[in-house]
């Protein structure tokens, strides 16, 4: 096989690789999924402890306070919501990275009583406060 056959056939073969790969892509990371029932994403948090609280920085860019809710239940607090994907008739979608739809993050809390503190949104991260309660 002459070299120039050679290299144009491994480009076609990269080529049909990549557009492969993309192919996958967009059949495992559908909108359809949006509307689960199921949490499709979690997002990240920080936990910082005072002397009289803790408190939970959860990274929700995007998310409208109103989409977001949180439920302290004994050991877990539960922070669940829904981002949702910017519909409109003329927006056509080239790169989905940032993950929509349903979103839900339980983080155990340590052994002691806690109560609801404060619910700040700040900088696109929601900041809760639990209060330490005596034993």
């Amino acid at each position: 096989m002459p070299s120039r056959d050679l290299e144009s056939w491994m480009w076609a073969e990269a080529c049909e690789m990549i557009d492969r790969a993309d192919r996958l892509h967009r059949q495992f990371f559908r909108p359809a999924v949006l509307y689960a029932r199921r949490p499709a994403w979690e997002p990240p948090v920080d936990v910082y402890e005072t002397q009289e609280d803790y408190k939970i920085m959860v990274a929700l860019p995007g998310v409208a306070p109103e989409h977001i809710s949180v439920i302290l239940d004994g050991p877990c607090l539960i922070i669940g919501g829904r981002r949702h994907l910017p519909v409109s008739p003329d927006i056509a979608i080239r790169r989905l990275e940032i993950p929509y739809g349903r979103f839900e993050r339980s983080i155990e809390l340590p052994a002691g009583r806690f109560e609801m503190g404060s619910r700040e949104f700040v900088d696109g991260c929601l900041l809760i406060t639990l209060r330490k309660r005596g034993a």
